[in-house]
């Protein structure tokens, strides 16, 4: 049985975060100082220092996100000596970009301009208070999606991200969330909050985002995927550099189909989902998404060890 990477999407970044692997690692050292001369800023200290303010405008938590994950997968790889063989790669919205950095699709100079273009394009998408996201726990699937083609039309309200089984994030203006959230109580969701987000991802209003983005990536080098990418738009393997790119493209606009990209990965063989970068939503993600999974989620120096004893365990 093999194993997969999984790589951590926007909410999962903190003050600090990498910050251990980088005083103690010099692989970790080099990503941040190529992210910094890549944006042309320093990322950096807005990693390490921040203000928390500053880290979650979304043109900055992205890159941080990525350099961050990307320097656990060099630190793993480079200064620990792991070789890594993963039957596939997957990514939660941003973490998709993180999981093409690590498998060779693109450069870390590329991913982090590109991460922070896409950040930038999505905060300025839609004005401020206008967007709205909200996360809806205890009803099933199509309830959901039922309850928010109701609200949709003039004003838009999608599901945007199946996170495990009855937990979907919606998606859309402001008004249609606030009033799909009372119809989503009403229906007997544990659970309807409004989330603290900057903008209304994975939403036909980031549409304009994913033309804008397209001429972001033609500045990038490409390669074909060293491992399979499990790609969110389409839950499916996508290896080609076509493949690839109209996925990003569409993830920008569409849900992140995050239950059924892990089940078509233990269908495929896999039995074990590492974790690489801040947090570890995602290997709790894959534990309700598919029963008897193991995991083990890495962000710090303390866990380099057990990944090695992971790793060894799945060969």
């Amino acid at each position: 049985m093999g194993y997969a990477l999984l790589f951590p999407g926007q909410g999962a970044q903190f003050v600090g975060m990498a910050k251990d692997l980088y005083d103690g690692y010099p692989s970790a050292r080099e990503v941040f100082d190529e992210a910094d001369r890549a944006l042309g800023f320093s990322l950096t200290s807005i990693t390490f220092d921040g203000p928390e303010e500053k880290l979650k405008l979304t043109a900055y938590t992205q890159p941080a996100i990525l350099a961050a994950s990307v320097a656990v997968f060099d630190v793993l790889r480079k200064d620990i000596g792991v070789d890594f063989a993963p039957a596939f790669v997957a990514g939660h919205s941003l973490g998709e970009y993180s999981a093409l950095v690590a498998s060779g699709t693109l450069s870390l100079a590329d991913g982090v301009r590109l991460v922070h273009a896409r950040g930038k394009l999505m905060q300025e998408a839609v004005p401020e208070g206008e967007g709205a996201m909200a996360a809806v726990l205890g009803l099933d699937d199509s309830s959901v999606e039922e309850i928010c083609r109701s609200c949709d039309g003039d004003m838009v309200c999608e599901a945007a991200n199946f996170n495990s089984p009855g937990q979907v994030v919606i998606s859309g203006h402001d008004e249609a969330i606030k009033k799909a959230v009372e119809l989503l109580k009403a229906k007997g969701a544990k659970r309807a909050v409004s989330l603290n987000v900057s903008a209304p991802f994975h939403c036909r209003l980031m549409a304009p985002v994913a033309d804008q983005l397209l001429e972001e990536m033609d500045r990038c080098s490409w390669s074909d995927s060293r491992w399979p990418l499990v790609a969110n738009v389409s839950a499916s393997s996508a290896s080609t550099v076509k493949d690839i790119r109209d996925g990003l493209y569409r993830q920008t606009y569409s849900p992140v189909r995050w239950v059924e990209s892990v089940r078509f990965m233990v269908e495929s063989g896999v039995s074990s989902f590492l974790e690489l970068g801040p947090g570890n939503v995602l290997a709790g993600l894959a534990k309700k998404c598919s029963k008897g999974v193991k995991t083990l989620s890495v962000g710090s120096s303390a866990d380099l060890e057990r990944a090695v004893d992971f790793l060894k365990e799945d060969q």
